[in-house]
């Protein structure tokens, strides 16, 4: 124990038989009221300290100390009150419980705090990247990773210290044991029980490293196609085109395969595909394709060509390509060039649509002398 706290046991006992005509319980209570107000009085002192310290320092400490005011009055509180239990006339009994009781919210606390930290060192990280720009990926990729981390970090934090209280406990000791190594058969339990759970976080630790998606990728999953709107710890939200949010577990992006059309880069090609008549005037057809796409507002001035993508027993397949600048503006001019192409086969080239075609034979009628017989109505 230090020196200090023998010393401050020592002059409250001493202090206590000066007044022995007190009762014990009141003399608890006054120390107890003493301590908590001496504990208060220090948790302002220390934090406006820290605060002028924080002034001089980056944003990340200032952050920090804003989100973890509530945390350190705890602990600080905390603190107090162990020093109060500790100089207390309290019986043994009493002092150990309320020693074990206080240790316990200390830890827990101390999580808190520390979990507390991450997340505002992530909010300061999140602040200084912009993820409004398609192009930005690399802001993408950051903020991807540092969401999912968070999350780790703040559940392998609270697991940790929630193992260090249960470790204080002599009833319960078994189940710090096992959620810090996972032994006896109450860790093997809690290991299957927690399976998905880990399988989970495993696989978010995968996607924070390797990046096989990150916020705002347009991707294809389960034949529906999305952006990624929100990666959990355990769980991701695609926002597909029409508002409806698919949620999908963390592994279902290590284990299966899905498009992803913003992996390496936003641009992507519009194919659109017309079904034409075989005696259509390709290059004319060509020509009006570049002049729809000149003038459209979703190119991005790169690609655009038109080739006889395939012919069937009565049609040609030709397909009209065009790069765009994201998915949105690609679906965009794909819609744009199908519409103006069938404009323009409709209104200015009709011969390029599809056409059924019929011969017609003209059959002779039979010999009007045998016309009667076939008739049966025998020969005249």
């Amino acid at each position: 124990m230090p020196q200090f706290v023998i010393d401050l046991t020592n002059t409250v006992f001493s202090l206590w038989r000066q007044f022995n005509w007190l009762p014990k319980w009141a003399v608890i209570s006054i120390i107890v009221v003493a301590f908590t107000f001496a504990g208060w009085l220090a948790n302002y002192v220390v934090f406006a300290a820290l605060r002028f310290i924080a002034r001089k320092r980056d944003r990340f400490w200032q952050r920090a100390l804003e989100r973890a005011r509530l945390q350190l009055g705890l602990l600080v509180m905390i603190f107090a009150m162990a020093l109060a239990v500790t100089v207390s006339p309290l019986s043994v009994e009493m002092s150990i419980v309320a020693r074990r009781v206080l240790l316990v919210a200390f830890l827990l606390g101390l999580g808190w705090s520390l979990a507390t930290l991450v997340d505002a060192g992530a909010q300061v990280q999140l602040k200084r990247y912009d993820t409004e720009d398609d192009a930005n990926t690399h802001a993408r990729k950051r903020v991807t990773q540092t969401r999912i981390l968070r999350r780790v970090l703040q559940v392998l934090i609270l697991l940790v210290f929630l193992g260090l209280a249960l470790l204080t406990i002599p009833g319960v000791r078994q189940w710090g044991l096992s959620l810090l190594a996972s032994a006896g058969v109450v860790g093997i339990v809690a290991g299957l029980a927690l399976q998905p759970f880990l399988a989970n976080l495993i696989a978010g630790i995968q996607i924070a490293t390797a990046q096989p998606i990150r916020i705002d990728d347009a991707v294809v999953v389960e034949g529906e196609w999305g952006r990624v709107e929100e990666i959990t710890s355990t769980y991701v939200v695609v926002k597909l085109w029409d508002w409806r949010r698919i949620v999908l577990p963390l592994t279902y992006f290590i284990q299966k395969p899905f498009e992803n059309w913003t992996r390496m880069d936003t641009r992507l090609l519009a194919p659109a595909f017309l079904w034409v008549d075989y005696e259509a005037p390709i290059d004319r057809l060509r020509t009006k394709l570049e002049e729809v796409v000149h003038q459209s507002i979703h190119w991005d001035g790169d690609t655009v060509s038109l080739v006889v993508f395939d012919i069937t027993e009565r049609t040609a397949k030709i397909r009209c390509l065009a790069s765009a600048r994201n998915a949105t503006e690609a679906f965009d001019l794909k819609c744009e060039i199908r519409e103006k192409m069938l404009a323009f086969m409709r209104d200015e080239c009709p011969e390029a649509l599809p056409r059924d075609r019929v011969d017609l034979v003209q059959i002779e009628p039979p010999p009007k002398s045998t016309r009667g017989h076939y008739l049966g109505e025998g020969e005249i």
